[in-house]
């Protein structure tokens, strides 16, 4: 029942996220995308406390692969979408894709690995790619710096560091959570990999390559 009750709570909070974005629709387009994109990510709290089973967290996740292509290719949810001349990859598909994947691998097989309780791991990778993604977008748009271009995307050196600062942050407060040994520069050192990997992903690929690799490095230094 509690799983079912999860379910319920998922779909409610999600609805309300998509609705309310339409609020940051005034600011720009940019601004309710990124709103969607950093509280949608706080969906892995709510999956962490009511479900016990990947096949129950994984619902949410593989619905919503299809509901994102769907929005993608028929610009269903406005303000999750950009205007077709500006779109650049399948971002928000990979978004719910990676859910997917963390869903079934830290409620599944990595639940309890290393007597470390996989989700734990998995909202590291999960609050990398809603918070640390986002606001290197935002801080990149929003503060004047230097700029480099990476096959065809370009970046500002203000995003790049927004993204090393946020993840060092984040993986942080996991590590010493968990009581890890020299946590600061296990930190350091994803925090690093990740913003190179941020800098060079394309179309929309960030939002797989970044929190995976998260969650596969914190698996290696545990």
């Amino acid at each position: 029942m509690r799983n079912v009750f999860g379910l319920v709570v998922s779909f409610v909070f999600i609805g309300i996220v998509i609705a309310s974005a339409k609020l940051f629709e005034r600011a720009g387009k940019e601004a309710s995308r990124k709103y969607i994109h950093i509280v949608l990510s706080n969906w892995w709290i709510i999956a962490m406390v009511f479900f016990d089973s990947p096949y129950w967290a994984m619902i949410g996740p593989i619905i919503f692969v299809f509901v994102n292509y769907a929005s993608y290719k028929f610009n269903l949810i406005k303000s999750m979408e950009r205007d077709e001349s500006e779109k650049d990859g399948l971002g928000t598909v990979y978004y719910a894709l990676t859910l997917l994947v963390l869903s079934v691998l830290c409620f599944g097989p990595l639940k309890d690995y290393k007597s470390v309780w996989g989700p734990i791991l998995g909202l590291a990778g999960v609050a990398v790619m809603g918070y640390a993604d986002a606001l290197a977008a935002i801080i990149g748009r929003s503060v004047k710096s230097p700029s480099y271009k990476i096959w065809t995307t370009r970046k500002t050196l203000a995003g790049s560091l927004a993204m090393g600062a946020t993840t060092f942050i984040i993986i942080s407060g996991c590590l010493a959570y968990l009581a890890i040994p020299y946590w600061y520069f296990k930190a350091i050192s994803i925090a690093i990999i990740d913003m190179v990997l941020e800098a060079i992903s394309i179309r929309g690929t960030d939002n797989l390559t970044v929190p995976l690799a998260t969650f596969g490095l914190l698996l290696l230094i545990i």
